[in-house]
């Protein structure tokens, strides 16, 4: 059973096969292999990314949402800030 690569791993084997694809030294039928390993790694790479995000929004929102339950708005500064007065 083979466990699922890192998205880091993801993403050096698919530097690896991009610089094999340009270095123009592989034959037809490797070259398509590796292209379309180079698709799945893509694919992959790309929803790690997506779900990162997503996971990044949601704890952005609850900590907005915290920060605003908590905020008591009759609170005053500590010290709090003078208009200036011509004096």
């Amino acid at each position: 059973m083979s466990s699922e690569p890192t998205f880091e791993s993801a993403q050096r084997e698919l530097e690896q096969i991009v610089q094999r694809l340009e270095s123009g030294e592989t034959g037809l039928d490797e070259a398509i292999a590796l292209w379309e390993r180079g698709e799945e790694l893509y694919r992959f790479c790309l929803g790690k990314l997506d779900s990162a995000q997503g996971k990044i929004e949601q704890l952005a929102t609850r900590g907005s949402e915290a920060l605003a339950r908590d905020a008591d708005p009759k609170a005053v500064p500590a010290s709090p800030v003078r208009p200036y007065q011509p004096g």
